[in-house]
């Protein structure tokens, strides 16, 4: 058995420490992001991506990015599926279209190709910007919950636990769940990451604050 030198098993730990960084991150991002392989094979996606389509991260693996969003624009599609062939490192703005719980849904799909040597094939990295919603598309669910739960869901967003949301809101950890799976059958989610993932999408969260805060409270 041949061992490898020293610095290589350090490189590989930190590596892993850095990549584990960015899944956090990218896991806490309002903005709905993926990666996936060049025909479009979705390896990663956060929550504010898969809460588009009522799904966890997790169900949305081996889910093809091109079987999701439909494009208007078929010279652009050309153009981005040229691009990525020949590998050409710039950015393809591209206007798409899915269908979310019966609603059509509107945005701009960006793609950037992840160059890196060590990793073969090229990854991409799929930024979705959603449009705002047509008036009378969907019900304005933030009407459906309370001061409280509102307060409660913005410091779920904050990463505070049950037992802390309870102190802070002057409720039992069981009475902060009770509110949290209310939301979460209100939302048509199936956990709290979600949850936060979909309460940025439909607005009831501002993207631009921190410590979350609804946009009301803007």
């Amino acid at each position: 058995m041949i061992n490898e030198p020293e610095e290589w098993t350090d490189l590989r730990q930190e590596m892993a420490v850095w990549r584990n960084r960015f899944l956090r991150l990218l896991d806490r991002s309002p903005a709905p992001t993926a990666i996936s392989q060049p025909d479009g094979l979705l390896v990663i996606t956060n929550p504010a991506f898969s809460a588009l389509w009522g799904l966890t991260p997790g169900h949305m693996r081996d889910l093809n990015l091109l079987d999701l969003l439909v494009s208007p624009d078929e010279e652009s599609l050309h153009k981005l599926s040229e691009g990525l062939r020949f590998g050409r490192r710039f950015r393809y703005p591209i206007r798409v279209e899915w269908d979310a719980e019966g609603v059509t849904r509107t945005g701009q799909l960006t793609v950037e190709p992840v160059s890196d040597e060590v990793i073969t094939p090229t990854l991409l990295m799929a930024f979705l910007h959603v449009d705002p919603m047509a008036h009378g598309a969907e019900p304005n669910l933030a009407q459906d919950l309370s001061s409280k739960e509102t307060h409660i869901l913005a410091l779920v967003a904050s990463g505070a636990t049950s037992a802390l949301i309870a102190r802070s809101v002057g409720l039992t950890a069981d009475g902060v769940n009770y509110h949290l799976s209310r939301m979460c059958r209100l939302l048509k989610v199936p956990n709290r990451t979600a949850l936060v993932a979909k309460a940025y999408v439909l607005g009831i969260l501002s993207p631009t604050s921190w410590p979350p805060g609804s946009e009301e409270g803007k």
